[in-house]
Formats: C-alpha cells, sequence, structure tokens
C-alpha cells in the first residue's frame, strides 16, 4: 500500500547541471558560478516558510543535478532544512545523483547528513544510447556508482531509466532492464521518453531529424517494461515507478499522487496546500533578486474550486495502483455506468471500497478520468 501519512513533503530544485540533456525541459542553469549566491537566498526563502510549514517527513533534492553541489554546500544546505523545520526521525530524505558525480567522500557526507535514499540518473547502460541522450556517463560509470553506493551503506537505491525514444529497440531496452536487475535497486522508475517543444529533441523532431516510436511500438515498450518488472518481483504501483516491496515505494512522490501539501523551494519549484497551488521563478537570477528585495520570488498561483480538486484527485489517483476512493467516482448515474464499463473492458478493478487501474488500465490512465464526467 502506498504510504498514508499525511504529513507534508519538502521539495528542493537544486537548479545546476554540468550539461543540459537534449530531451529535458526542466529548468536548470550551467552556471556554476552562481551557486554560492542561489545557497545563501535558499536559506532565506527557507526562513520565510517556517511559519506556515512546521514540519515534513520527507525531504527530496532534485533538480537539476544536487550532486554538482559539493560537501561543504550540501551540508550548508541541509543544515538550513533542518534549523527551520522538524524533520521527522523516520523520514524518508532523498537526494538525486549523476553517476558522474559519484563518490566515496560525498557519499559519506550525505549519510551523515541523515540522507537515506538514493535516486541515480541511470536512463540506459547502452553508451551509444547515452550518447544520444547527452548524457555525462557511459554505462560502466553508472555501474561502478551503483557499487560506490552499495559500499557505503545505502540500502534504499531508487534508478532513473528511459525508454521509448527515437533508435532503441525493445531488444536493447531488455538488456537494460536484465543489467539494472543484476543489481538489484530497491526502486525503479521508468519514462517513456516525452519530446517537449522548447527541447533540442524537439527541434530536432519539428526539422525531422529524429522521430518518435509509433503507438504500437510505444505500447509494447510499456507492456514489456511491466511484463518484465513484474516478473522479477516488482511492484507496478504507478505509472512509471515500481519497488521491490510495499515498504520501498517512494514516500515522497507518493504525496503529490495522493494531493497531500508539500512545500517546494528553489526556482522554478511547486508548492500545494489545501486548495493552493503557487511556483517560483524560473531564473537563479530573478529568484534572488525577489529575495533580496524581500519578497517570496512566487510568479504565479491558484486557488483549486472544490470541483477541480475533486477531478486532480481521480486524475492523479488513477496513475496508481492504489486508485481513488470508490465514491469518488461513483455520485452519479453516469458515473455508475462509466465505472461498469471500465470494469468490464478490464480498465479498473474494485477493490476494498476502491477503483484502481489495471494493468491494461495504466496504458490509457491519462483517459479514465474524463470517463467519469
Amino acid at each position: 500500500m502506498i504510504d498514508r501519512s499525511d504529513a507534508p513533503g519538502l521539495y528542493v530544485h537544486v537548479p545546476f547541471c554540468k550539461t543540459k540533456c537534449p530531451y529535458c525541459d526542466f529548468y536548470s542553469s550551467t552556471s556554476g558560478a552562481d551557486v554560492p549566491r542561489w545557497l545563501s537566498y535558499l536559506a532565506r526563502e527557507i526562513s520565510l516558510y517556517s511559519g506556515m510549514f512546521s514540519h515534513f517527513d520527507t525531504v527530496y533534492l532534485g533538480g537539476g543535478t544536487p550532486s554538482l553541489l559539493g560537501e561543504h554546500e550540501i551540508s550548508i544546505l541541509m543544515n538550513a532544512v533542518t534549523s527551520a523545520f522538524h524533520i521527522a526521525g523516520d523520514s524518508e530524505i532523498t537526494i538525486e545523483l549523476n553517476p558522474d558525480d559519484v563518490t566515496p567522500s560525498k557519499l559519506s557526507v550525505y549519510r551523515d547528513l541523515g540522507i537515506n535514499r538514493i535516486s541515480l540518473g541511470v536512463q540506459s547502460l547502452c553508451d551509444a544510447e547515452l550518447r544520444f541522450l547527452g548524457r555525462r556517463h557511459n554505462a560502466n560509470r553508472a555501474l561502478d556508482a551503483i557499487h560506490e553506493i552499495r559500499d557505503a551503506g545505502f540500502d534504499n537505491l531508487g534508478i532513473d531509466l528511459i525508454y521509448g525514444f527515437a533508435g532503441q529497440g525493445i531488444a536493447s531496452w531488455e538488456r537494460t532492464l536484465r543489467r539494472a536487475l543484476d543489481l538489484s535497486p530497491e526502486h525503479i522508475s521508468c519514462y517513456q521518453m516525452t519530446i517537449e517543444h522548447d527541447t533540442p529533441f524537439g527541434r530536432m523532431r519539428a526539422e525531422g531529424s529524429i522521430r518518435e516510436p509509433d503507438e504500437e511500438l510505444q505500447r509494447r515498450f510499456f507492456v514489456t517494461t511491466g511484463e518484465f518488472l513484474h516478473a522479477h518481483g516488482y511492484i507496478h504501483y504507478e505509472i512509471s515507478n515500481f519497488a521491490r516491496g510495499e515498504s520501498l515505494i517512494a514516500r515522497h512522490n507518493s504525496k503529490y499522487w495522493r494531493h497531500v501539501p508539500y512545500l517546494g523551494l528553489g526556482p522554478a519549484a511547486h508548492s500545494f496546500r489545501e486548495n493552493r497551488r503557487w511556483w517560483n521563478v524560473r531564473s537563479v537570477a530573478d529568484y534572488c533578486r525577489a529575495i533580496e528585495n524581500g519578497k517570496v520570488p512566487v510568479t504565479g498561483a491558484e486557488l483549486l474550486e472544490p470541483g477541480q480538486i475533486e477531478l486532480e484527485k481521480i486524475y492523479l489517483g488513477l496513475r496508481t495502483r492504489d486508485g481513488v476512493d470508490l465514491e469518488l467516482v461513483s455520485r452519479n448515474m453516469p458515473a455508475r455506468r462509466a465505472l461498469r464499463r471500465l470494469q468490464k473492458e478490464s480498465l479498473v478493478q474494485i477493490t476494498g471500497g476502491r477503483a484502481a487501474p489495471t494493468p491494461k488500465g495504466f496504458l490509457v490512465a491519462d483517459e479514465l478520468p474524463l470517463l467519469f464526467f
């Protein structure tokens, strides 16, 4: 079962990368010279929220590339967090790492700071594919990084993989999965490539120099992934996420899917509390300038009506094995008819008072909520 804690989660966006991957549209800067200034203003942003959010039981350091921070810098960041907020003793504290940045010395510092979960951006274990994806590491470096993480005593390791991009075949994807499973990671995230317009890959697609796999091949990638990992003991608990046991389901990300409050700090970070969602400016310079002028670095916000919150709960819940409360999707006759139809087509199953997608339903999860309205 997905973690049921309703305590809020804390996300810190570290907006720096050594190089930009051609498929990525997350905000980041390649100017490492801005790190000290950003870090000092991050501490000030943290202080702005200490009255609104007092405690957390998950912390997630994402990016960008948090592993670019030096040992002293990551210590400053974590000390600022723990000084301003109460972090529960059994918290899940995650950091995203690039294999190229992993060192025994950094890993030792992470452990001393209470970080207990690693999310490693492997993406592929084929060198040709890694070059195409613009990654800094090769397959051997990724494997070495995993061994170093294990040697440092981390027993909660997640790896990120990407599939379904131009030139990749099912056989190559299965080889990556087999090599990954040889190392028994506790968690695997398998993301289907989505090409955004304002990225190098988006421009290459517009020019016709790369093409996405057709719909049938994308379906085969998804089905192959689910069947392969299920056969090796992994729980498919969210469209892109697999855990090697109930206790290893990612607690922080589960808060997003369950509509639990979360605070996002740093440029481009999003936050949610009660019926309000807000987001920060997508610029290190503008972020620092706003805080310097005594303002929160928020660039936009929205208040959600009860109907919007309900729809979001259904949309997010139907992307998970846990599903949604049956009451949410059976309040009127059209919704009940839709539910019966989805059950008949083996897209949704009813268990324990909840409606949840089947493996077949995961294939069309984005469309399922619309059928209830």
